[in-house]
Formats: structure tokens, C-alpha cells, sequence
């Protein structure tokens, strides 16, 4: 589990890899991730976009930018959290995430709220 707390928002995200939708002899390796986001803070707040910085094993990086999470940008009210499951593919058996999800409290301010680094591993690479 990887976590990071950014204004009072707390990211936490638990990487696996999914071996049933991968082909390692086709250099396709598909990796989910659960991210809780969880409101520690006084007021609410709103997750408006998300920023991903995807890096594989060969050190090639993909930026990807969207509105919201899984097509939805989840209010958070104080003491709430939001969970949601994704996926990524790589053409390696390792990469990372980082990242950033845009978020305006109740007041109109604008956060940005960080997503940890977090490593995705094929299996076979923990021997």
C-alpha cells in the first residue's frame, strides 16, 4: 500500500497485477490499482481531474490528463472517502504511477492533491 496526504486529502493506492488480461510472451502486461481518496479536512471537496505520469520499464513516459475518475468526480464531505479500481498496461514487466488529481473545496479553492509513486510488478520480477 502506497499513501500521501496532500491538504488534508489522503491518496492511497494498492497496485496488483492481472495476470488473466496479460500476455508476457506478447510484451502486454496489464496492471490494476485501488485508490481510496479519503477527506481528513473541515470542508468539502470536489475531485474535478486526474493527471497520471506513467513510466515503464524502459523509462518511456506516458502523461494522461482527464476529467474525473472511472467517469465520475465524486464530492468528498468531511471524514468521506471515494474508492475506485483502474487499470494500466505496459509493454514491461515493471513500471511506476504518479501523479496528481485537481480538487476545489467548498470555498472555490483549487488543490492539487498528490498521488503517491507506486511500482508495478510482474510476479516473476520478486525472485
Amino acid at each position: 500500500m502506497y499513501a500521501e496526504t496532500t491538504h488534508d486529502i489522503e491518496v492511497k493506492v494498492m497496485p496488483f497485477f492481472v495476470p488473466e488480461q496479460s500476455l508476457p510472451e506478447a510484451g502486454r502486461f496489464l496492471y490494476g490499482y485501488h485508490v481510496t481518496i479519503t477527506n481528513h479536512g473541515q470542508a468539502e471537496a470536489k475531485l474535478i481531474s486526474r493527471h497520471w505520469i506513467i513510466t515503464d520499464g524502459h523509462s518511456r513516459v506516458e502523461e494522461v490528463k482527464g476529467e474525473g475518475v472511472v467517469g465520475l468526480q465524486p464530492l468528498l464531505r468531511p471524514g468521506e472517502s471515494f474508492e475506485y479500481t483502474s487499470a494500466c498496461p505496459l509493454p514491461t514487466p515493471t513500471g511506476n504511477m504518479r501523479g496528481s488529481y485537481l480538487m476545489v473545496d467548498q470555498n472555490g479553492r483549487r488543490l492539487t492533491v498528490r498521488i503517491p509513486l507506486f511500482f508495478l510488478r510482474h510476479p516473476d520480477t520478486f525472485h
